[in-house]
């Protein structure tokens, strides 16, 4: 049977009261609400499947709004939907009637719009779901949410002649090898394309000036959301922002570690800083939608 469409919007948008910066904040992987029928149906349970989830990163950004940004928090699991996928990278091994090969490399893994595993490689569901199932939770969370980002991408540009967006995420602290020098913030720009070299040097600086280790594209370097919206030429530039999850939670656990308020008083100053990057002439003129 097909899946029921949730009855909850898939994403929480934060406004302030005035806008006065372009920049754009989301976090497509902090959503944390698991449908009962998902959960019931699943061969995991509630912590195991939350071990995907990039857990508080929107706690972590709740200062944007009074830095004059804006920020768009994902309420759905990245274990239910995927947002950082092309609604087309379906997994063969998962979805009834998908053709092999023909969602990517990515999908294959079990790691598409409609994941089949968690982290770990563990196995979300008991076998294959319908299509109609799939497609349903894409009508019903991956489409409102890329049409509220593109929405707010373009008026941000239109509004003030260019507009970033910070694609923020978390990491598990194992994903930093040690030639990275076990990088705890991994900045992505798909290898130069996705921002120009002048906004990736000052947001650079913006880190370093914070303390924190850096690493650029590596491990990661961005994935669907930095590829589609990236486009430095037409004044939208990208860039993936990757914390590492030690700094802040018991990784096991998923649970904020006694330093979180602390830590989140320091990425608020630092989104402070970024939202600078993209600032109004007159920001009185600039209300609030």
């Amino acid at each position: 049977m097909p899946e029921a469409a949730p009855s909850i919007l898939p994403y929480r948008l934060h406004l302030p009261e005035v806008v006065t910066s372009g920049v754009v904040f989301a976090s497509p992987h902090s959503g944390r609400f698991y449908p009962q029928d998902f959960v019931r149906d699943s061969q995991l349970d509630l912590l195991r499947l939350r071990s995907s989830e990039d857990a508080f990163v929107d706690k972590l950004l709740s200062a944007v709004p009074g830095h004059g940004g804006t920020l768009l928090e994902a309420l759905y699991p990245r274990a239910y939907v995927d947002l950082n996928r092309s609604e087309d990278e379906l997994d063969p091994a998962l979805i009834e009637g998908v053709a092999r090969g023909s969602g990517g490399s990515r999908a294959a893994m079990g790691l598409g719009v409609i994941p089949r595993v968690v982290a770990g490689g563990r196995e979300i569901g008991r076998g294959k779901m319908p299509r109609t199932a799939a497609q349903s939770r894409i009508r019903a969370v991956w489409r409102p949410y890329h049409a509220r980002l593109q929405a707010l991408l373009e008026e941000r540009r239109d509004r003030f002649g260019r507009t970033i967006l910070f694609d923020v995420h978390s990491m598990p602290s194992e994903a930093s090898t040690p030639r990275q020098r076990c990088a705890e913030i991994v900045l992505g720009d798909r290898f130069g394309t996705s921002a120009s070299a002048e906004t990736m040097a000052r947001v650079e600086s913006v880190f370093r000036r914070a303390g924190l280790t850096l690493a650029r594209n590596s491990p990661f370097a961005g994935a669907y959301i930095v590829s589609r919206y990236g486009r430095p030429a037409s004044g939208v530039e990208v860039v993936q922002i990757e914390i590492s999850r030690a700094l802040y939670m018991d990784e096991e656990q998923i649970e904020p570690l006694p330093q979180f308020e602390l830590f989140a008083t320091l990425i608020g100053a630092i989104t402070g800083e970024l939202s600078d990057l993209v600032r109004a002439e007159d920001s009185g003129q600039l209300a609030a939608e």
